[in-house]
């Protein structure tokens, strides 16, 4: 019996019912984090790849959860190279976009036959094409994968593809703090339904989570990207909360014109834009106020995650054809910004 078809004998009544999976977390920032001591809590065996600070705090406390409820801590294997852990069920590639090629290069240790690779990322990922048709069906995006190796080492048949929709941060090594929301949309990398698919959605129920299933998965990256790739550059440039930026005029205009160029270059590649950027902008004031991760890593000092969100819209607006001017300013200014400040990768 493969564990698809354990998870699906049941509904678990208790922790006791949960079919316990091999589940490892590469990266245990504040979205692995998040995942990882929900998952924890459920009582499936848990491990983590990091280093330094992370890595000891992890293996000193476990996970750290803090929510508006108090402090949770949960159990976890913590190891700095995926050799120490073996095949796994899942592995959860939960890294800023540049590290994704490091990841890509040790993970091979950690797959086995029927491993699923879930990719919980920010922007478009290495596999974006791999399951959406229209004219740049199956391409390989030279911004996030450069001569295709990502392709090569995990392959889109072994990814499921997750959308986060909650606001969390690191406050120290070890520590996330979760402020809002547990939305996690999950979707084959090739589209379309599959019993494992099924399976790892009810797991993140099982786990608290509000998860669902995508049969197109790219929509709904590209729905989030539509407003992380204005916001979270703007944050970063000015040191402003996303209230703030949602209520100033002059940038909630800019933000505005560059998610009208994202909702043209969406619509041209079969990702269509269905709400209004001033929607958008509303549902984002409605979060109250937090820092966008690329902001939280300005403080922090860490390298800034620019190729995912903006130079990769870049790069599948000028294969397509249309024009993205305010796109094209926003990248440059963000990228000087990093560049000046020690913070490029």
């Amino acid at each position: 019996m493969t564990y698809v078809e354990a998870i699906n004998i049941q509904e678990p009544r208790s922790r006791r019912d949960v079919v316990p999976l091999k589940i490892c977390i590469v990266g245990a920032g504040a979205v692995g984090g998040f995942l990882g001591s929900r998952l924890s809590s459920c009582g499936h065996q848990i491990s983590a790849i990091d280093v330094g600070k992370t890595l000891d705090a992890l293996r000193t406390y476990g996970w750290r959860l803090q929510t508006a409820s108090g402090m949770e801590c949960h159990p976890v294997k913590a190891v700095a190279d995926a050799t120490e852990l073996g095949p796994q069920d899942v592995v959860i590639i939960a890294v800023k976009g540049h590290a994704i090629p490091a990841v890509a290069a040790g993970i091979a240790p950690l797959l086995g036959p029927e491993t699923i690779v879930m990719t919980a990322i920010n922007g478009i990922p290495w596999w974006f094409f791999d399951g959406l048709e229209g004219p740049l069906a199956g391409a390989t995006l030279a911004s996030v994968d450069r001569g295709g190796n990502l392709r090569v080492k995990i392959p889109s048949s072994r990814v499921i593809g997750c959308v986060v929709f909650a606001t969390c941060s690191v406050t120290e090594p070890g520590v996330t703090l979760h402020g809002s929301g547990s939305g996690l949309i999950l979707g084959e990398a090739r589209g379309g339904d599959s019993p494992r698919l099924a399976a790892l959605v009810k797991v993140f129920r099982q786990a608290g989570f509000d998860a669902t299933g995508s049969d197109c998965i790219q929509h709904d990256i590209w729905y989030k990207l539509w407003g992380n790739m204005t916001h979270n550059p703007v944050s970063a440039l000015t040191g402003a909360t996303c209230d703030k930026i949602v209520m100033d005029p002059q940038l909630s205009d800019l933000c505005i014109a560059v998610m009208g160029e994202a909702a043209a270059v969406g619509k041209k590649i079969g990702c269509p834009i269905r709400h209004s950027a001033e929607e958008r902008n509303a549902a984002t004031l409605k979060l109250g106020v937090f820092k966008t991760s690329m902001l939280q890593d300005v403080e922090a000092g860490r390298p800034l995650e620019i190729d995912g969100l903006l130079t990769v819209v870049n790069e599948i607006a000028g294969r397509v054809g249309v024009p993205v001017p305010y796109t094209a300013a926003l990248l440059g200014l963000v990228k000087m910004f990093a560049q000046v400040r020690g913070l490029a990768v």
